[in-house]
């Protein structure tokens, strides 16, 4: 797993480990790996032309360091110095190395600078910028995101918020970041990651410093690890029974998503009981599952039989019928996954008793909205405040409801009340498109089926489900179909890098709240 730590955590870490360091020692660590990281994306260092946008922080200081260790190595490098004040110390040194400083009024803005560089270094904020980008460092960024040059952001893409990925205003879209010490959450989180671009991490020896992770991201070989794996004796009620409850007769392709997203995930069986029409283009799809006709609004058998977990809400509908069946299905002891017309009769008028349904449960339950829905289960905010600061929502949503959430998006974040947050890497546009929620239901489902944890099932089913979006068509634009056919491939790529990496099927530690 990849650790995210928050600003105030970071700051106190690089105290300490300053204290016991000689002077400058942190800051030469950290130019010396951002130099490193320059050098590997310019085709020839001696004769380059390095601009490097400088403000006042540190962060303006490990820019000026790593430009003078470039111009010693034939680099032709000028600061644009864009703040209060700059670090003399830094300024000296890129000056005894050939370099030039000036400062940058915004009078001089014809870009010239800019526009004829081969790299740009952007030092204007450090991880302590709140509220976006002054005038004077909107301007530059606005050059720098018009220059053919590559840029480099120095910790983080100056006007992006270091904890929340939240950008107010003009901010810096890097091609490299190169963060020091450990990874900032704003670094993982859209809109923020969308300006990293690649993401390399500097050990400056912060890490005994460090307590626990405030977010995690996983890798493939986290993925590996977590993964349910059936043993040698198992069968299909030891592989985990999957209840779904999707679908309608007007929806009935969301019920053969989410049950073909929990076939092709890996589950032992499926028990899939809707509407007849709905039924038997299930069966029709796949024959395998085992179906029963079961029309919430007309049954009163509503109760799950046996099934390890359930999936309920997917294109179900919105009658005071379904709001019976969710009900019921809280009412069990499995995991239970609530998604899409669940989710909105939970927010809706005479949702508050399904709303304590959920915050009573013993068993766990995880809520999957997106960022419209998770407003509407709030109740205070719009889907424009969720999509900027995606982590403090759903975080909120989590204490709020007493369970997991994961709310979907191009990073999508699963939080939880009792464990770190996580966020998942592989989301992707070609998932923004009808269907593909349900099949991530169906993921999902099966996984907590499968016995992993709600959490471990959450961050597992969000990456392959992304990956299966890659994967389906070689990165061409997908329908909710095609991931049937790439989830497969998801599953096997991952225990591919299990096997690389050397590791066995041991369990994690991301999240084991049950």
């Amino acid at each position: 797993m990849l650790n995210a730590h928050t600003v105030d955590v970071v700051r106190e870490a690089e105290g300490a480990l300053m204290a016991r360091s000689p002077e400058g020692a942190l800051m030469r660590r950290a130019a010396a790996g951002l130099a490193v990281e320059c050098v590997r994306l310019l085709p020839s260092v001696y004769g380059a032309r390095v601009v490097l946008m400088v403000g006042s922080g540190d962060n303006g200081g490990d820019a000026l360091y790593a430009g003078a260790d470039l111009a010693r190595r034939g680099a032709m490098v000028r600061a644009l110095t864009a703040g209060s004040r700059v670090h003399e110390a830094g300024a000296a040194a890129l000056r005894a190395a050939g370099g030039r400083v000036r400062d940058f009024t915004g009078s001089d803005a014809d870009g010239s600078d800019l526009f004829g560089a081969d790299l740009i270094v952007d030092g204007l904020l450090g991880i302590g910028g709140r509220g976006g980008l002054r005038e004077l460092h909107a301007g530059l960024a606005a050059q720098a995101a018009n220059a053919p040059a590559p840029v480099v952001a120095v910790d983080l893409p100056s006007g992006v918020d270091a904890d929340t990925g939240e950008v107010t205003g003009h901010a810096v879209r890097a091609d490299l970041t190169v963060t020091f010490g450990t990874h900032k959450p704003g670094l993982f989180v859209d809109p923020g990651s969308a300006r990293a671009g690649r993401v390399r991490l500097v050990d400056t020896g912060l890490v005994p410093e460090l307590p626990g992770a405030d977010v995690l991201r996983p890798q493939a070989v986290d993925i590996a690890r977590l993964l349910p794996r059936p043993g040698a004796e198992a069968d299909k009620y030891r592989r985990g029974v999957l209840a779904v409850r999707a679908g309608s007769d007007r929806f009935r392709g969301a019920a053969v998503l989410a049950v073909g997203g929990a076939l092709r995930t890996g589950v032992g069986m499926v028990r899939y009981g809707g509407p007849e029409r709905a039924m038997d283009q299930v069966l029709a799809r796949w024959p395998e599952a085992v179906a029963v006709p079961l029309d919430p609004r007309r049954s009163t058998g509503l109760g799950l039989g046996r099934a390890a977990a359930a999936v309920v809400g997917s294109g179900r509908g919105t009658d005071p019928g379904e709001a019976d069946e969710l009900d019921a299905v809280l009412d069990s002891d499995v995991p239970v996954l609530v998604d899409a017309d669940g989710l909105t009769l939970m927010s809706g008028e005479d949702g508050r008793d399904l709303a304590d349904r959920v915050r009573e449960r013993a068993a766990p339950t995880l809520l999957t909205p997106h960022a419209g829905e998770l407003a509407r289960l709030l109740g205070d905010v719009e889907r424009k405040d969720v999509e900027a600061r995606r982590l403090e929502h759903a975080r909120r949503a989590a204490r709020s409801f007493g369970c997991a959430v994961l709310l979907k998006g191009t990073t999508t974040v699963i939080a939880h009340p009792d464990a770190p947050t996580v966020v998942n890497p592989t989301g992707t546009p070609l998932l923004a498109s009808a269907g593909t929620g349900d099949v991530l239901s169906g993921v999902v489902g099966a996984l907590l089926a499968s016995g992993a944890p709600v959490v471990e099932a959450a961050l597992c089913g969000a990456y392959l489900h992304g990956r299966a979006a890659h994967l389906a068509r070689g990165g061409a634009p997908v329908s909710a179909s095609d991931l049937l056919d790439g989830l497969p491939l998801a599953v096997a790529e991952a225990h591919r890098a299990g096997r690389i990496r050397g590791r066995g099927p041991r369990r994690g530690r991301a999240g084991r709240c049950r």
